[in-house]
């Protein structure tokens, strides 16, 4: 597997490992160590799922290979504003777990989704904002405890998320103040909602963390870096010209070494 220890502008280049979240862990250690990239994103979910034995098995891939890591929050069945309580609960009990984990690892982001909208959300208006915030803020607890960095990422429409646009990220960071989680700006995602360029002009300085993939611009389909619609020469130059200094975490599926060598062209 290609991948870049580039540094351009405080821009490297790291790469997901979402594109082998099929395959057994001991062949994500195996991926883990032909990987000649600067860092790697850990997915914690699935039959990749963190819990001791797996971390010490990626402690030591990590440290040979001498890479740096971020990891992904568990995502599925995972909703940080459930009005559930005790859904709510055990939702965040796992989340720290995985923080945890993450931090044991030495990552440098932990990324994690935000709430949805719940089926009962019409007749308790403004319920599933106000527990997505009290969510959030236990997360930051937790993660001001392990000191670790932090980052909720945007997503897409019409899923049911809380936090898809540039309006909601702008009143989620109102209402959180400078206290709040850096934002883990995933390319895909805004590209569906068209609003690439609003998230880098308007909230640039939340930016701490990325994800990039492609697609056609109507589903969520992590193509390779110039098989979706995405003009990335402009994505580059625009994150360059905000100042951006972090990881552009490859997050797709298919042609990976391909999108991570394209991506350190435009680098």
């Amino acid at each position: 597997m290609v991948g870049a220890k580039d540094d351009v502008r405080g821009m490297r280049i790291g790469l997901s490992m979402l594109y082998c979240l099929g395959r057994p862990f001991p062949q994500l250690l195996t991926e883990l160590e032909r990987v000649e990239a600067g860092c790697v994103e850990l997915v914690d979910e699935g039959g990749h799922s963190l819990n001791e034995r797996r971390v010490r098995a990626l402690r030591r891939v990590i440290e040979d290979g001498g890479l740096e890591v971020t990891v992904h929050a568990p995502f599925v069945d995972v909703n940080i504003a459930s009005p559930v309580p005790t859904i709510r609960r055990a939702v965040l009990k796992r989340l720290k777990r995985s923080m945890l984990y993450a931090h044991e690892l030495g990552s440098k982001v932990w990324v994690f989704h935000p709430g949805l909208h719940s089926s009962i959300a019409y007749f308790h208006p403004g319920l599933d904002w106000k527990l997505n915030i009290q969510s959030t803020r236990e997360l930051l607890e937790a993660a001001e405890q392990l000191d670790t960095k932090i980052a909720i990422e945007n997503i897409f429409d019409p899923s049911p998320f809380l936090l898809k646009s540039v309006e909601d990220f702008i009143r989620f960071y109102e209402e959180l103040g400078s206290d709040a989680p850096g934002l883990a700006f995933d390319i895909g995602h805004a590209y569906i909602n068209r609003q690439v360029a609003g998230f880098i002009e308007r909230l640039s300085d939340r930016i701490i963390h990325i994800h990039a993939h492609d697609n056609d611009g109507t589903s969520d389909s992590h193509k390779g870096i110039g098989y979706g619609g995405i003009d990335w020469d402009w994505v580059i130059n625009a994150l360059k010209e905000a100042g951006y200094e972090g990881f552009i975490i490859v997050e797709s599926i298919e042609g990976v070494e391909e999108s991570v060598e394209r991506l350190k062209r435009l680098l």
